[in-house]
């Protein structure tokens, strides 16, 4: 509480500090980045060679051929490119199995490359071909030497596209561990990746000239280029705030929030999403401060009472900074709201936006009044409310939000894939957990997942991550399955929400990649957003 001493406020109540490290990045520096590929002559390169690879892709007729080129351009990240093209051939080789006879389980390769090329673009494709191949070929998969091991990682890449009941992935990971192959794909594979931030090791691996090539190195610096724009116009936006100085105890993020967007979405024609995305996610992080170590118990109801009336009148009696915190999400929501209307053409998004920030501080303040409390729910209950303060639904809404065309069509698609946004929500929790626990532990933060199922259980630490692992990988099972059953017109869509899931495995698969920034982050702000690709 606050007692008045001689006509001043005295803050009484004793604060928290995470004693996060400070931000490593000179805005100043990003600020006067430049880059040649500006020019427009590159612009015109880039779109003679997509002429060429375009014309590739309508000329081959053979269905395995096709779809490595497909498999290639996604990899490569130039899908935004050929979307049309990409669509129809997928269309034609999927009838073409169906309805001609034609057989793509000539051999393990062939069979498992079409069957996660397909998943991938939304189709029911059986497993039990792919498992009848496995059980011929298997002694031969474990004995021979490298030979197969192509085979043997397109299979686990395709295992990742499994659903729930299925035993394709079981089978894989056996294959695996026979082998001892402990690759980067092994600890984590295609589909739980981000495109975006493999490119440039795409293009390396391959390390030749053809046009797809060429075209994927020019692809990413020209987008780069405009991924430097809107970085610049965010931390301008970001500095002009001032929370970073007038909120200490909160993390300065905003070059990893800008990576999170971009990871998300990268293309090109969504910067509008990655500005309001970024800031959502920077909005994300400081509140989530304020829950964790700044607020007390009254401040933080007193606070989501005011995210849920949305009205300034209930901030009066709160200290300085928490009213900086909800002026800023006030003012930020509100402008979004306005940019969509004016870029978009649609009317008012501001109850939806409420209706997401209201649930993020709810399930936050269950949280601060478990840690209140001293008190560890079960991990069911954990979870139940973990995946709602993961920030999840919210940072989906605005991703939706710049992807979508039609306002009806975006809501309607938030509305029902509620099950994918859980679920994608789900795993950003508990990789969150994972990476973040142990450091949360040592501060006496409120109980994660891992905590939850240690003492529910009476395991070990080791044990609890074991079994956190299963049911995220429960949950990509479940998603996958989600997506193929989803409208083919909302597919398109429900990628971006799939992707926010796919930055949090990246972020926290070595630790708390938010929280500190000088390790694999740093590498991954160098490499897509500051380094451009050395072209010949």
């Amino acid at each position: 509480m606050e007692i008045i001493s001689n006509g001043h406020k005295v803050d009484s109540y004793a604060r928290r500090t995470a004693n996060y490290k400070p931000n490593i990045w000179n805005y100043d520096h990003l600020q006067s980045l430049t880059s040649k590929y500006d020019e427009e002559k590159y612009k015109g390169e880039a779109e003679m060679l997509k002429e060429e690879v375009c014309g590739i892709l309508g000329a081959l007729k053979d269905p395995l051929h096709k779809l490595e080129l497909i498999d290639g351009i996604n990899k490569l990240a130039l899908s935004y490119y050929f979307e049309e093209e990409i669509s129809t051939s997928v269309d034609e080789i999927a009838c073409m199995t169906c309805t001609t006879g034609y057989s793509m389980y000539h051999d393990l390769y062939s069979a498992a490359l079409y069957f996660r090329v397909l998943r991938q673009h939304g189709y029911h494709v059986s497993e039990d071909e792919i498992l009848q191949l496995l059980d011929a070929e298997e002694i031969k998969l474990i004995t021979t030497t490298h030979s197969d091991d192509k085979s043997r990682l397109e299979i686990f890449e395709a295992s990742h596209l499994g659903l729930e009941d299925e035993c394709l992935i079981g089978r894989a990971k056996e294959l695996f561990a026979a082998k001892n192959l402990n690759t980067n794909s092994a600890k984590c594979p295609s589909h739980w990746s981000v495109i975006w931030f493999n490119v440039k090791k795409h293009i390396h691996a391959h390390n030749n000239s053809t046009v797809l090539h060429k075209l994927a190195g020019l692809s990413f610096n020209l987008v780069q280029v405009q991924h430097q724009k809107e970085l610049k116009e965010i931390l301008r936006w970001w500095r002009n705030l001032g929370l970073s100085e007038a909120l200490t105890f909160t993390r300065d993020r905003a070059v990893e929030s800008f990576l999170w967007a971009v990871g998300v979405a990268y293309e090109p024609q969504y910067g509008s999403l990655r500005k309001w995305l970024t800031k959502a996610i920077l909005l994300v992080l400081i509140i989530d401060d304020v829950y964790d170590i700044y607020g007390s118990k009254h401040e933080l109801e007193q606070f989501t009472i005011a995210v849920e009336r949305w009205h300034p009148r209930e901030i009066q009696e709160l200290p300085e900074a928490i009213k900086r915190c909800f002026w800023a999400l006030y003012d930020t929501a509100n402008d979004i709201d306005h940019e969509i209307q004016k870029v978009k053409g649609w009317k008012s998004v501001l109850p939806h936006l409420k209706k997401v920030w209201t649930g993020f501080c709810k399930a936050l303040l269950v949280e601060a009044k478990w840690y209140d409390k001293g008190q560890f729910p079960s991990l069911r209950e954990y979870m139940d409310n973990g995946w709602t303060s993961s920030s999840g639904p919210l940072l989906s809404l605005h991703a939706l939000f710049g992807v979508g065309q039609n306002m009806t069509q975006t809501m309607a698609t938030f509305n029902n894939n509620q099950q994918i946004i859980h679920h994608a929500s789900l795993i950003f929790r508990l990789c969150n957990d994972q990476g973040t626990s142990k450091a949360e532990l040592e501060r006496g933060d409120a109980p994660s997942s891992i905590l939850c199922y240690m003492r529910e259980a009476n395991v070990s630490e080791l044990e609890a991550r074991d079994q956190i692992r299963n049911i995220t990988n429960e949950s990509w099972k479940k998603m996958n399955g989600l997506f193929i059953r989803s409208p083919h017109s909302q597919q398109p869509m429900i990628r971006y929400v799939v992707n926010i899931a796919k930055v949090a495995n990246f972020i926290y698969q070595n630790g708390d990649g938010c929280g500190v920034q000088d390790r694999e982050t740093r590498n991954q702000v160098l490499s897509c957003l500051i380094d451009p690709l050395p072209l010949l």
